[in-house]
């Protein structure tokens, strides 16, 4: 079984019904999640050994977080307990042409202020097969940018596989600063994930012909960061047509050895809740990877599992490897026996 490790912030998430602002409402539903503890969530379900590196306040909160993480299989060995509070953010459920709302609160949580003398890397990485970390993590102060950076360069001294995660969040900086954070850490990843306004705006690559498809915009953004990065051999990414808050399409890409490979279009109708979505996808391209399925049976699987995902409540994906390969091999809405 192999350890996966993850690092990131897991926060509190308050979610307004259907229909229901968040200024009118007086009921709020509780979730815990974070873009790398679903992934970790994920990969626990399919059978990896996956671990969290986080900090949570020591309290009630955070003994909920260690205990939401270890009920879906989640490793908590480097869960460190200390600080004063537990980032939050507070979902407004979009309807029709309405788009959800998040609202943050997350300033001063114990994982933003964590400090990087607080992370034995070395114990972490000990018998590690990959090391997965996004862009929200860089968002959240200076300190972080400069303790993952080191993170990810210790994973490749340890042999450590990485992953990198874009997930720009525009209202937590601005494209320049995710850019300047993002540029130091490309040298060291192997596998990553990004799309074509990332390509544009944070990483400054020139702009395809707008007569392109989209699908041949994004296969040359990705060969020409190929060609800057060669250390990166898998980039991922999904298409979405937003046809309404409860509908959308999702097709997944993935790019190796310089060929694009997309899986087929799903629709998805009504969306339960989208959030985690992506983490899903990312989480089944690492799978895809480290069992060494077919590239284009990679992407397939993931675009299924992020499909499946949309139809759960909760920030995490909760389907087994089988669960989500009999769905790719099921038509829509078939009763399972």
């Amino acid at each position: 079984m192999k350890k996966i490790v993850t690092f990131g912030e897991i926060m509190l998430r308050f979610s307004t019904g259907a229909g229901e602002r968040l200024s009118q409402t007086g009921e709020l539903k509780v979730n815990y999640g974070g873009a790398e503890a679903n992934v970790a969530v994920s990969l626990a379900h399919f059978g990896y050994n996956a671990f969290l590196v986080s900090k949570v306040p020591n309290n009630p909160l955070g003994q909920a977080v260690g205990n939401h993480l270890r009920s879906h299989g989640v490793r908590t060995d480097y869960l460190l307990m200390g600080g004063e509070r537990l980032g939050t953010y507070y979902l407004e459920a979009g309807v029709g042409e309405r788009s959800a709302q998040v609202t943050y609160d997350r300033k001063n949580s114990s994982f933003s202020m964590m400090e990087a003398n607080e992370i034995n890397w070395e114990e972490i990485f000990k018998d590690a097969f990959l090391f997965h970390v996004s862009g929200i993590t860089l968002a959240l102060s200076p300190e972080l940018r400069e303790t993952l950076l080191v993170g990810v360069k210790k994973a490749k001294q340890f042999g450590v596989k990485t992953s990198f995660d874009f997930n720009y969040r525009a209202m937590l900086w601005s494209q320049q600063e995710a850019g300047e954070a993002i540029l130091p850490l490309l040298p060291y990843i192997d596998i990553c994930s990004f799309g074509e306004l990332d390509a544009i705006y944070l990483l400054g690559l020139v702009e395809a012909d707008q007569s392109l498809s989209q699908t041949e915009r994004l296969k040359h953004y990705y060969t020409k960061f190929t060609e800057l990065y060669p250390n990166i051999l898998f980039i991922s990414s999904t298409f979405r047509t937003v046809i309404s808050a409860s509908a959308n399409q999702l097709q997944g890409n993935l790019f190796a050895q310089g060929e694009l490979y997309q899986s087929k279009v799903h629709y998805i109708d009504p969306i339960v809740d989208r959030v985690g979505g992506g983490d899903a996808f990312a989480a089944s391209i690492l799978t895809g990877i480290m069992e060494e399925f077919d590239l284009q049976q990679t992407v397939s699987f993931a675009t299924a599992a992020s499909a499946l995902k949309h139809t759960i409540h909760g920030d995490c994906n909760l389907f087994t490897k089988e669960e989500v390969f009999r769905f790719t091999d099921s038509a829509p809405g078939k009763i399972v026996r």
